[in-house]
């Protein structure tokens, strides 16, 4: 692995992420990954987040917990937003969501290699429904 700070690679992730720079994620993501345990690429992680925004204008990811061991990290990540359009087959209600997500991530040569992130669908369902 490279000889890099993760905690300040991933403060620039995050950054990026909020700034929806998705545009960046070259930078951080190797082209082809690890994705929920499945063999995935960094531009199938793109479209997700570009999903994610497109219904989700204003998605934000606060980092509330790192946890880094050797190459990986692992983080505790509150998102909130609120859904301008249809979000996981929900309409709009107009009120923001709120979820905790817990994320893996594995690292090789200064990008992720593997990532895993978990949430509590069933709230983040409440939540829209409501």
């Amino acid at each position: 692995m490279s000889d890099i700070n993760l905690r300040d690679f991933y403060e620039r992730y995050i950054e990026a992420l909020n700034a929806h720079q998705f545009d960046r994620m070259p930078e951080f993501i190797h082209e082809t990954i690890t994705l929920q345990s499945e063999p995935g690429t960094r531009d199938a992680v793109v479209a997700q987040l570009n999903g994610i925004v497109d219904a989700v204008p204003d998605f934000h990811w606060d980092t509330q917990e790192l946890v880094i061991d050797g190459n990986r990290l692992g983080a505790r990540l509150v998102n909130t937003g609120t859904p301008a359009k249809e979000f996981l087959g929900v309409p709009p209600t107009g009120k923001p969501i709120k979820i905790v997500e817990f994320a893996i991530y594995t690292l090789r040569d200064g990008k992720f290699l593997h990532m895993s992130a978990l949430h509590d669908a069933v709230a983040l369902r409440e939540q829209l429904e409501a």
